[in-house]
Protein backbone atom coordinates (compact mmCIF):
# COMPACT_ATOMS: atom_id res chain seq x y z
CA UNK A 1 0.00 0.00 0.00
CA UNK A 2 1.17 2.98 -0.47
CA UNK A 3 1.60 6.17 2.30
CA UNK A 4 1.21 9.71 1.82
CA UNK A 5 1.32 12.60 4.30
CA UNK A 6 1.34 16.20 2.08
CA UNK A 7 1.40 19.31 4.43
CA UNK A 8 0.68 17.82 7.60
CA UNK A 9 0.63 19.43 10.57
CA UNK A 10 -0.08 18.08 14.14
CA UNK A 11 -0.23 20.26 17.50
CA UNK A 12 -0.23 18.61 20.89
CA UNK A 13 -1.32 21.58 23.44
CA UNK A 14 1.10 24.74 22.57
CA UNK A 15 3.61 22.46 20.78
CA UNK A 16 3.96 21.42 17.45
CA UNK A 17 4.77 17.28 16.99
CA UNK A 18 5.01 17.82 12.95
CA UNK A 19 5.19 20.99 10.91
CA UNK A 20 4.11 20.86 7.16
CA UNK A 21 5.09 17.22 7.13
CA UNK A 22 5.65 15.94 3.11
CA UNK A 23 6.21 12.14 2.87
CA UNK A 24 5.76 9.50 0.07
CA UNK A 25 6.64 5.67 1.03
CA UNK A 26 5.91 2.68 -1.16
CA UNK A 27 5.26 -1.33 -0.98
CA UNK A 28 8.93 -3.23 -1.10
CA UNK A 29 10.93 -1.22 1.05
CA UNK A 30 12.26 -1.43 4.91
CA UNK A 31 11.79 3.04 5.88
CA UNK A 32 14.09 3.78 8.87
CA UNK A 33 12.33 6.70 10.93
CA UNK A 34 15.50 8.19 13.06
CA UNK A 35 15.96 11.53 14.92
CA UNK A 36 15.90 12.69 18.53
CA UNK A 37 13.29 11.97 21.16
CA UNK A 38 10.46 14.42 20.91
CA UNK A 39 10.77 15.18 16.99
CA UNK A 40 7.56 13.45 15.89
CA UNK A 41 8.46 9.38 14.71
CA UNK A 42 5.77 8.58 16.75
CA UNK A 43 3.35 10.87 15.83
CA UNK A 44 3.87 9.90 12.39
CA UNK A 45 2.96 6.39 12.63
CA UNK A 46 0.12 7.25 14.59
CA UNK A 47 -1.34 9.52 12.43
CA UNK A 48 -1.11 6.43 9.48
CA UNK A 49 -2.73 3.69 11.91
CA UNK A 50 -5.70 6.74 12.09
CA UNK A 51 -5.33 6.77 16.21
CA UNK A 52 -4.40 10.30 15.91
CA UNK A 53 -5.63 12.67 12.99
CA UNK A 54 -4.11 15.81 11.64
CA UNK A 55 -4.51 19.59 12.87
CA UNK A 56 -4.13 20.28 8.99
CA UNK A 57 -2.89 18.06 5.71
CA UNK A 58 -3.84 14.53 4.92
CA UNK A 59 -2.83 11.53 5.72
CA UNK A 60 -3.56 8.94 2.91
CA UNK A 61 -3.18 5.04 2.61
CA UNK A 62 -3.78 3.72 -0.78
CA UNK A 63 -5.42 7.62 -1.80
CA UNK A 64 -7.97 7.40 1.07
CA UNK A 65 -7.60 8.96 4.18
CA UNK A 66 -6.18 7.21 7.22
CA UNK A 67 -8.73 6.24 9.48
CA UNK A 68 -9.15 3.66 11.90
CA UNK A 69 -11.15 1.36 9.96
CA UNK A 70 -8.10 0.85 7.81
CA UNK A 71 -6.69 -1.59 10.85
CA UNK A 72 -6.92 -4.71 8.86
CA UNK A 73 -4.44 -3.31 6.77
CA UNK A 74 -2.17 -1.91 9.15
CA UNK A 75 -0.28 -3.97 11.73
CA UNK A 76 1.01 -1.31 14.58
CA UNK A 77 3.58 -2.37 17.31
CA UNK A 78 3.29 0.52 19.65
CA UNK A 79 5.84 1.65 21.83
CA UNK A 80 3.20 0.84 24.95
CA UNK A 81 2.91 -2.68 26.43
CA UNK A 82 -0.87 -3.60 26.77
CA UNK A 83 -1.07 -6.93 27.80
CA UNK A 84 -3.31 -8.38 29.62
CA UNK A 85 -1.04 -9.91 32.48
CA UNK A 86 -3.12 -12.60 34.40
CA UNK A 87 -3.29 -14.57 30.05
CA UNK A 88 -0.76 -16.84 29.40
CA UNK A 89 0.99 -16.34 26.18
CA UNK A 90 -1.21 -18.68 23.77
CA UNK A 91 -4.20 -16.87 25.48
CA UNK A 92 -2.80 -13.51 23.70
CA UNK A 93 -2.84 -15.09 20.64
CA UNK A 94 -6.30 -16.61 20.80
CA UNK A 95 -6.88 -13.01 21.33
CA UNK A 96 -4.96 -11.50 17.97
CA UNK A 97 -6.47 -14.26 16.31
CA UNK A 98 -10.28 -13.03 17.53
CA UNK A 99 -9.27 -9.12 16.62
CA UNK A 100 -7.56 -10.07 13.09
CA UNK A 101 -8.62 -11.63 10.43
CA UNK A 102 -5.23 -12.17 9.03
CA UNK A 103 -3.86 -13.65 11.90
CA UNK A 104 -1.64 -16.29 11.49
CA UNK A 105 -1.46 -18.79 14.29
CA UNK A 106 0.97 -20.57 13.24
CA UNK A 107 3.20 -18.66 12.41
CA UNK A 108 3.00 -16.72 15.39
CA UNK A 109 3.51 -20.16 17.07
CA UNK A 110 6.51 -20.40 14.92
CA UNK A 111 7.72 -16.90 16.00
CA UNK A 112 7.11 -18.05 20.00
CA UNK A 113 9.76 -21.03 19.20
CA UNK A 114 12.24 -18.78 17.38
CA UNK A 115 11.95 -16.03 20.02
CA UNK A 116 12.74 -18.97 22.77
CA UNK A 117 9.15 -18.02 24.92
CA UNK A 118 6.84 -20.49 26.96
CA UNK A 119 3.45 -19.96 25.44
CA UNK A 120 2.26 -21.70 28.60
CA UNK A 121 4.07 -18.74 30.33
CA UNK A 122 1.85 -16.19 32.08
CA UNK A 123 2.44 -12.99 30.57
CA UNK A 124 2.63 -11.33 33.90
CA UNK A 125 5.70 -12.66 34.82
CA UNK A 126 7.80 -12.56 32.07
CA UNK A 127 10.68 -10.56 31.44
CA UNK A 128 10.79 -6.93 29.98
CA UNK A 129 12.62 -8.34 27.08
CA UNK A 130 10.39 -11.40 26.74
CA UNK A 131 7.75 -9.13 26.79
CA UNK A 132 8.91 -7.15 23.72
CA UNK A 133 9.50 -10.24 22.12
CA UNK A 134 5.71 -11.47 22.45
CA UNK A 135 4.91 -7.84 21.24
CA UNK A 136 7.22 -8.52 18.11
CA UNK A 137 5.80 -11.93 17.56
CA UNK A 138 2.08 -11.30 17.94
CA UNK A 139 2.78 -8.45 15.49
CA UNK A 140 4.89 -9.77 12.28
CA UNK A 141 2.08 -12.82 12.80
CA UNK A 142 -0.25 -10.88 10.71
CA UNK A 143 -0.42 -10.33 7.64
CA UNK A 144 -0.89 -6.68 6.37
CA UNK A 145 0.71 -5.04 4.25
CA UNK A 146 1.37 -1.88 6.01
CA UNK A 147 3.78 -3.18 9.22
CA UNK A 148 4.85 -0.20 11.41
CA UNK A 149 7.26 -0.66 14.59
CA UNK A 150 7.64 1.82 16.96
CA UNK A 151 10.89 1.01 18.88
CA UNK A 152 10.96 -3.02 18.37
CA UNK A 153 14.20 -3.30 19.74
CA UNK A 154 13.20 -1.41 23.31
CA UNK A 155 13.95 -3.41 26.22
CA UNK A 156 16.03 -6.17 24.70
CA UNK A 157 20.05 -6.98 25.14
CA UNK A 158 22.16 -6.93 22.19
CA UNK A 159 22.53 -10.96 21.64
CA UNK A 160 18.38 -10.65 21.46
CA UNK A 161 18.33 -7.50 19.32
CA UNK A 162 20.72 -8.89 16.54
CA UNK A 163 19.31 -12.41 16.46
CA UNK A 164 15.74 -10.73 15.68
CA UNK A 165 17.31 -7.97 12.93
CA UNK A 166 19.04 -10.90 11.32
CA UNK A 167 16.29 -12.90 11.60
CA UNK A 168 13.72 -9.93 10.86
CA UNK A 169 13.63 -10.25 6.97
CA UNK A 170 12.83 -13.47 6.95
CA UNK A 171 9.64 -12.70 8.51
CA UNK A 172 8.67 -9.89 6.55
CA UNK A 173 7.00 -10.11 2.90
CA UNK A 174 8.60 -7.48 1.40
CA UNK A 175 6.95 -7.70 -2.33
CA UNK A 176 3.42 -7.07 -0.67
CA UNK A 177 4.15 -4.82 2.52
CA UNK A 178 5.50 -1.21 3.15
CA UNK A 179 7.56 -1.51 6.63
CA UNK A 180 8.61 1.49 8.57
CA UNK A 181 10.38 0.78 11.64
CA UNK A 182 11.22 4.22 14.23
CA UNK A 183 14.17 3.40 16.12
CA UNK A 184 16.93 4.80 18.50
CA UNK A 185 18.84 1.59 17.59
CA UNK A 186 19.39 2.42 13.90
CA UNK A 187 23.01 0.99 13.80
CA UNK A 188 21.35 -2.06 14.45
CA UNK A 189 18.82 -2.16 11.78
CA UNK A 190 21.16 -0.02 9.41
CA UNK A 191 22.30 -3.75 7.27
CA UNK A 192 18.55 -3.99 6.72
CA UNK A 193 17.09 -0.42 5.72
CA UNK A 194 16.11 0.94 2.15
CA UNK A 195 16.26 4.19 2.92
CA UNK A 196 16.12 6.33 6.38
CA UNK A 197 14.19 9.27 6.78
CA UNK A 198 15.15 12.29 9.30
CA UNK A 199 12.57 13.66 11.47
CA UNK A 200 13.77 16.97 13.70
CA UNK A 201 11.93 18.82 15.26
CA UNK A 202 8.84 17.88 13.86
CA UNK A 203 9.99 18.60 10.43
CA UNK A 204 10.76 15.96 7.71
CA UNK A 205 14.42 16.71 7.03
CA UNK A 206 15.91 14.04 4.69
CA UNK A 207 14.87 11.24 2.74
CA UNK A 208 17.54 9.14 1.59
CA UNK A 209 18.14 5.72 -0.12
CA UNK A 210 20.63 4.08 2.62
CA UNK A 211 23.77 2.57 0.66
CA UNK A 212 24.02 5.59 -1.66
CA UNK A 213 23.96 7.41 1.31
CA UNK A 214 26.86 5.25 2.05
CA UNK A 215 29.15 5.59 -0.93
CA UNK A 216 28.23 9.43 -1.26
CA UNK A 217 29.39 10.52 2.57
CA UNK A 218 31.29 7.67 2.91
CA UNK A 219 30.30 7.56 6.58
CA UNK A 220 27.94 4.26 8.55
CA UNK A 221 24.07 5.75 8.65
CA UNK A 222 24.78 6.22 12.34
CA UNK A 223 28.06 8.36 11.99
CA UNK A 224 25.89 10.89 9.27
CA UNK A 225 22.92 10.84 11.36
CA UNK A 226 24.79 12.11 14.13
CA UNK A 227 26.61 14.89 11.87
CA UNK A 228 23.70 15.78 10.08
CA UNK A 229 21.55 16.66 13.87
CA UNK A 230 24.58 18.09 14.75
CA UNK A 231 24.93 20.57 11.62
CA UNK A 232 21.08 21.03 12.13
CA UNK A 233 20.67 21.74 16.00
Amino acid sequence: MNIELKNVTKKYGTGYALKGADLSLSPGKIYGLAGPNGSGKSTILKLITGLSFPDSGTVLIDGKPAARNLTGSIAYLTELDMFYDPFRVKDMIDFYGSQFADFQRDKAFYLLQEMKIDEDKIIGKLSKGNRGRLKLALTLARDAPVLLLDEPLSGLDPMVRESIVKSLLTYLELEKQTVIIATHEIQEIEQILDEVIVVFNGRIEEKKDVEELREESGLSLLQWLKQFIEEKS
